[in-house]
């Protein structure tokens, strides 16, 4: 999975007698780091770093608390590389797997070079919001306070502003404001992060995106569709398993494996005659012959996995653990 680099990689990579390739040199006062994106659930966060690093990576879907796995996305610019860690909405938990999310949410906040806190600029700051403010207050992280969604912000506009202006004085905090649905803002925003970081190492290889295997990109890409064509009916009690990758010249087949935790909800999935399933295997075949530039062949099977969301067992096996 690769874009344009933003580093002349042809000049800049060299390649090891096995074929791999070495992360090269970077130049005299170079940065490089790795940026935390925290917020809320559906804020935006998923949507902001697909348009960060020009692809998609982060699954996004009018749902709340869509993302699950802590995932990288790679910025390689000229002056600097950043890595973006795109994590779970922060929200109140309410079984194992929500716990295992947040927990994660909150030890990315210590584990990057500095965080980029994003709220939704068309509403008031509200009480969720001071809940991830006094969270970052007790690290000693650099925060950059961001208000996305400036599109759809509605005349009193001031008053939102205001109230995110007194939050961000008040924790002396930077602001910026964009729309990571329509790209405006972000090229101040992208400047303002690269202000902040110290002088780095070029981390990965310049036209890589980022640091997650297919399989993973995959098995997000189902259940984004999911999401999207089932909405409230099967919310979060969904995971994916890739099953099997067999790659030819002229095609890839992929075999997957929807785990659900109810015989209703895998009614609902099928659907009448199949036409559940059939619609959300279409739609994730077109997102994963983008991901590989190729042919795919994608197979679906739907599983009853009764309260896996309550078991650490089941969440370890399905790839769901606290990160160190």
């Amino acid at each position: 999975m690769t874009v344009e680099p933003g580093v002349n990689s042809s000049q800049n990579d060299v390649f090891s007698l096995s074929g791999e390739v070495v992360i090269p040199q970077a130049p005299p006062e170079y940065k490089s780091g790795f940026v935390g994106i925290i917020g809320r659930p559906n804020v935006g966060k998923s949507t902001l770093m697909n348009q960060l690093v020009g692809q998609k990576i982060a699954i996004t879907s009018p749902v709340a608390q869509t993302t699950r796995n802590r995932l990288r996305g790679i910025l390689t610019t000229p002056e600097a590389q950043m890595i973006f860690v795109d994590t779970p909405g922060i929200h109140k938990p309410h079984h194992q797997l929500g716990e295992v999310l947040v927990k994660n949410a909150k030890l990315a906040i210590e584990s990057v070079d500095m965080v980029l806190f994003v709220v939704d600029g068309s509403t008031n700051c509200g009480t969720g919001d001071r809940y991830v403010a006094d969270l970052l207050a007790h690290s000693t992280t650099p925060v950059i306070l961001g208000l996305n969604k400036i599109d759809e912000q509605p005349s009193n506009f001031q008053t939102i502003d205001n109230s995110y202006t007194e939050l961000a004085r008040e924790h002396r905090w930077q602001t910026r404001k964009f729309s990571a649905k329509t790209g405006v803002g972000l090229p101040e925003l992208q400047q303002s992060l690269i202000e902040q970081l110290e002088l780095g190492p070029l981390y990965y290889p310049p036209d890589l995106v980022t640091d997650q295997p297919e399989r993973f990109i995959m098995g997000e890409l189902i259940r984004e569709q999911i999401l999207l064509l089932t909405r409230e009916e099967v919310p979060h009690s969904v995971a994916i398993a890739i099953d099997l990758v067999e790659e030819t010249p002229a095609i890839t087949r992929v075999l997957a494996t929807i785990h659900v935790e109810r015989d209703s909800q895998k009614g609902i999935l099928i659907g009448k005659g199949g036409a559940m399933l059939k619609a959300v295997g279409s739609a994730a075949r077109e997102q994963m012959q983008k991901l590989i530039a190729g042919k795919v062949y994608l197979e679906l099977f739907v599983k009853v996995q009764p309260k896996w969301r309550q078991s650490r067992t089941r969440l370890a096996e399905l790839g769901y653990r606290v990160e160190e």
